[in-house]
């Protein structure tokens, strides 16, 4: 069977700004008083991002048959071409001429707090994109427009192609039901810490609850690392140290290819995990999504240096 993953979520241009401050030292939210608040961010930069795009771009760092399964607008073909450049499998990828592609527009301030924005453009087309029939052995089911998520994930299930879950930023579209929906249907479900208390709040379950319906819920903590919850047992994952902090902007794309990666080559769940580590790890220390370009002979060095994984990529 082919070792391809489908990577179903969005695409998008990322303009990534850098306020020279602390968001906290200046957002005041007071009773009766509307939210009026100015950034001026002299450091401006556009990245190729997207959650989907990123994810498939440090798969293919990795070497993974990555399948974006997305959808692009008019102004995208210089995103698709760089598709093809990588050598990233560019058969799921939808172009429509009457839209925008998704545009996400980031502030970062000193401490690596985020404010975004995001315009959706074609995405919100993004159920029209059909990856039926496409041979997989995995697949992900990363931020996205609400139906497309759902979309995605009911085809993968009625094929039984295992998915990762990974709610993000769709985090406001989702309630109870759908949530519930979801977790029945996916394999891992991958969160960051604060993601987490929102679906363990809005289920009404512990994490340890949440991990009893999945074979791994995996959140991640930052400097902190992750906590993997799976087959009863919980383990801490430390974080890389990273060269330096530069970016947390798609650090968990990043690890969510790194764990894809493992799993797709047979590794354990905690060893696929440790090297979504090393690859959110590696991801921090540069500005923007897909600027950093670490070698095979580097990550392994980074897995066994620092969590003692001896796999081959």
């Amino acid at each position: 069977m082919s070792k391809r993953i489908l990577v179903c979520g969005s695409v998008a241009f990322d303009y990534i700004a850098v306020f020279e401050g602390n968001f906290k030292d200046h957002i005041l939210i007071e009773k009766d008083r509307s939210l009026s608040v100015s950034f001026f961010t002299p450091t401006l930069n556009k990245f190729y991002g997207g959650c989907a795009g990123n994810i498939a771009y440090n798969l293919n760092l990795l070497g993974s048959h990555a399948v974006p399964v997305v959808t692009l607008g008019a102004d995208g073909a210089d995103y698709l071409q760089r598709f093809e450049r990588l050598g990233i499998d560019t058969s799921a990828v939808k172009v429509l001429d009457d839209y925008f592609s998704a545009q996400c527009f980031i502030t970062t301030d000193l401490e690596s707090n985020q404010v975004t924005s995001f315009h959706p453009g074609a995405m919100i087309k993004s159920a029209d994109n059909d990856l039926t029939g496409i041979d997989a052995v995995y697949g992900i089911v990363a931020p996205d427009a609400k139906e497309a998520m759902f979309t995605h994930a009911e085809r993968l299930h009625a094929q039984g192609i295992p998915f990762v879950f990974d709610l993000g930023q769709a985090m406001p579209l989702f309630e109870k039901a759908d949530l519930e929906r979801m977790i029945k249907m996916c394999a891992i479900l991958t969160s960051n810490d604060y993601e987490a208390s929102v679906i363990s709040q809005r289920v009404g379950l512990t994490l340890d609850e949440i991990a009893t319906h999945v074979e791994a819920l995996i959140v991640t903590e930052g400097d902190k690392g992750a906590t993997v919850y799976t087959d009863g047992a919980t383990h801490q994952i430390p974080a890389l140290a990273a060269a330096q902090v530069v970016d947390p902007t798609g650090c968990g794309d990043a690890h969510r290819a790194g764990l894809l990666h493992g799993l797709t080559q047979g590794w354990s769940i905690y060893e696929a995990a440790c090297l979504g580590s090393v690859m959110g790890g590696i991801k921090i220390a540069h500005q923007g999504t897909q600027t950093h370009s670490p070698s095979k002979t580097e990550i392994m060095q980074l897995l066994v240096s620092n969590y003692g994984v001896t796999k081959t990529l």
